[in-house]
């Protein structure tokens, strides 16, 4: 680790801070239907919507209402993209002529992009036609994001009203949520991707001829070529709400890594930037709608320990190097980068490898600057087991807000069972159903992960057999692979061939498992607290302002997350590690 490494890390830290009271006011405003300095231009465009589509934005719903509106919203979203791609072919916008994509692929993209995951187990650029990209991918990247902000607020909303029985319109938070918190940002991030080298156009792709013929190795003889495809397409309006969306879908294979979405260091900033902001402006949100200022800041507070702490334990395995080349020299110096480069560019070196990898796996993005694959084992632990621990750190556009606040809920009841008084947050008792149903979001995460990854861990027929490496390393693909589809995450280990129709299959199905099993119950929280009278505070009461409760939520996520996942974690990348230390490979 160097001081330069570190002070990269803490400029970005310092960003996102400063833009946490600003972005969460301007969110509040938005939500609370205030005034804000884009409604002269987006209030008629809002009225008009609501005309043409029938909303009544004066109407409230109950939240079996709100979750039976997002429901049905998102199925017909999922099979129009199905459909999109099964006739690609056919339609238009398709330079490259371009075919149908086969129904597996197709039922795993849709369940991918509607719920906020963008796994892709495809190449993209050699897969989806720019229409696809465009009226599909890009489309779900803003309706996904909107609906996840959406949620987010109707259950702030559902801590901050006392006896009443609605959380809000579906259709007016995700309109709003569009209109306002993410259109506006991506037209600009767009602008500054393009200024920074980022392409942008409907051209076919080029070919460019080579000086010197390449040979590539093929399945029975080497082939030598003179010629290389260069992709084209409409690369940085999808890469803008792709970050700030926090959705994590790359319009080429390489993702971040690659310099069409990523040419330079401040593109990498400006990425990096997008996945956290809005995420961290929702704390303060929190604390400003549940009039408790301070309550967002010990939320927030929450997010950054966990953030810290990945943070540096990546930063510092991956800058040890690999103790397996004990001979070479690793070191930082005037000629080389040091550490573990394998699998990372040297646009952005170790410290912003591990911090992107850090940050896309806190927040529910996916998108990568580097192979996570190829990272150090404990390096690799960390983005595995960020989403393990539910994403609650800064944890993507609303869901990450959510998935938090299911650990408040749990951290107040223990704090409660601790006193011996029934636990209140906010001035509102926690009761029996509450706690059920929080239990019950914790508990559909690691069954879903654990049960798929078991049965394809001990499938040699769909399930190993498409593993690029054996033993405890073979595990961890596996292991993350699930994990990152039921986290709604969508990163990868890359070392799984994941295209395949068992993959395809049941890493689909537990994408929609991960959301919307998981918001149900949320949504049930919100509305029962939303019927809740308020108290005031007595001496039993646990404050949840303070560093206290900071300390016992953080406590809570990381207990939670190891007494589940320590077994799985301890045959696949500590194993691993304690292999690698004593030279041993498979």
């Amino acid at each position: 680790m160097t001081l330069n490494g570190w002070l990269q890390i803490l400029f970005f830290f310092a960003l996102i801070l400063a833009v946490t009271k600003p972005l969460g006011v301007f969110i509040a405003h938005v939500f609370n239907r205030e005034r804000t300095f884009m409604d002269k231009v987006l209030r008629p465009l809002e009225r008009l919507i609501y005309k043409v589509t029938r909303v009544d934005e004066k109407h409230e719903m109950a939240w079996t209402e709100y979750a039976s509106a997002m429901l049905l919203f998102s199925v017909v979203s999922m099979v129009v993209l199905y459909l999109l791609q099964r006739l690609q072919g056919v339609l238009p916008f398709n330079p490259q002529h371009l075919g149908a994509i086969k129904p597996g692929s197709s039922f795993n993209t849709a369940s991918s992009f509607t719920t906020n995951t963008n796994w892709q187990s495809y190449v993209p650029e050699v897969t989806m036609s720019y229409l696809t990209q465009m009226a599909g991918l890009a489309y779900h990247n803003f309706a996904s994001a909107a609906v996840g902000i959406a949620l987010a607020i109707a259950f702030i909303r559902g801590i901050a009203r006392r006896e009443m029985q609605t959380i809000g319109n579906f259709w007016v938070d995700m309109t709003r949520a569009l209109l306002w918190v993410l259109l506006p940002f991506c037209l600009v991030g767009a602008l500054l991707l393009v200024s920074q080298g980022v392409v942008q156009n409907l051209k076919p792709y080029d070919l460019a001829q080579l000086i010197d013929k390449q040979s590539i190795a093929g399945d029975r003889e080497d082939v030598s070529r003179n010629v290389i495809t260069i992709t084209q397409g409409p690369v940085a309006s999808q890469e803008a709400i792709k970050m700030w969306g926090t959705n994590g879908g790359g319009f080429f294979n390489a993702n971040s890594a690659h310099p069409f979405e990523n040419p330079t260091p401040l593109s990498n900033l400006l990425e990096m930037f997008a996945i956290f902001a809005v995420s961290a402006g929702l704390t303060y949100t929190l604390g400003r709608t549940t009039g408790s200022q301070k309550h967002g800041w010990a939320v927030f507070a929450a997010m950054a320990l966990l953030f810290f702490a990945g943070v540096a334990t990546a930063y510092w395995a991956e800058s040890r190097g690999n103790p397996l080349f004990a001979g070479t020299n690793q070191t930082v110096n005037s000629m080389q980068s040091g550490g573990n480069m394998e699998g990372k560019e040297v646009r952005f070196g170790i410290a912003n490898s591990a911090l992107f990898a850090t940050a896309t796996t806190d927040a529910s993005c996916g998108a990568v600057n580097a192979m996570h694959d190829s990272f150090t084992p404990l390096g690799g632990l960390v983005p595995l087991s960020n989403i393990m621990l539910s994403e609650v750190v800064f944890g993507g556009v609303g869901a990450g807000m959510y998935g938090i606040l299911i650990y408040v809920i749990l951290a107040v009841f223990i704090a409660g069972l601790m006193v011996g008084r029934t636990p209140e947050y906010l001035g509102k008792k926690i009761e029996a159903y509450d706690v059920k149903m929080a239990m019950l979001v914790v508990l559909v995460f690691p069954l879903t992960i654990l049960v798929l990854a078991a049965i394809s861990a001990v499938s040699p027929n769909f399930g190993t057999s498409q593993l690029n490496n054996n033993g405890p390393h073979g595990l961890s693909e596996i292991l993350y692979a699930f994990t990152s589809g039921t986290g709604n995450n969508g990163s990868a280990f890359a070392g799984i061939s994941a295209n395949t129709l068992w993959y395809n299959s049941t890493i689909g199905i537990a994408m929609l498992v991960g959301r919307f099993f998981m918001i149900i119950p949320m949504l049930a929280i919100a509305g029962n607290l939303a019927r809740k009278k308020t108290v005031p505070p007595s001496l039993g009461t646990f404050p949840v302002t303070t560093p206290l409760f900071t300390t016992l939520l953080v406590s809570v996520i990381v207990i939670v997350g190891a007494l589940t996942f320590f077994p799985a974690l301890s045959l696949g990348p500590i194993v691993e590690h304690l292999l690698m230390q004593a030279g041993k490979t498979f």
